[in-house]
Parts: structure tokens; sequence; C-alpha cells
């Protein structure tokens, strides 16, 4: 087997483990925003400003972990262009 090969193979486990671990923390993530909905729902306590921060920095969160995955996904096309 040649290095180009292995490091191939390095590479897309690489990927692979990345793309397992992010949908874990997505899962983990969606999960959160669901009990911090059913949470708020229930906080007649809250003003609607308190809850419509909570919904920003929601939504914040979910642009930054596609942004993420997306920066990512870019760095592995530009190693498998070198291969």
């Amino acid at each position: 087997m040649d290095q180009k090969t292995i490091f191939k193979q390095m590479v897309d486990f690489n990927k692979g483990a990345f793309n397992n671990a992010f949908n874990a923390m997505v899962m983990v993530q969606d999960q959160n925003e669901t009990l911090a909905n059913t949470m708020l729902n229930q906080a007649t306590w809250m003003p609607e400003e308190g809850k419509k921060a909570v919904q920003e920095w929601v939504e914040t969160f979910k642009k930054g972990r596609e942004e993420y995955k997306k920066t990512v996904e870019e760095a592995f096309k530009k190693v498998e262009a070198y291969l």
C-alpha cells in the first residue's frame, strides 16, 4: 500500500469521525432546545423579552454550528484535492 492510499484512508476516517461527532452534538443541542422551549412555555413569570432573547440565542447556536460544519467540510475538500 502506498502512502497516498494510507493518507486518503486516514482522511476518510477522520471525516467520518467528525460527521458522527457533529451529528451527536446536533442531537444534544436539539434536545436542549426542546427542553428550553418547554420550560419557557411554562415559565409564566418570565417576560417576553427574556423568552425572545433565549430564542435568539438558540438561533445563533444553530447558525454557528452550521458555519462550523461548512468550514470543516471545506477544509476536508482542500485536503482531498491534494490527494
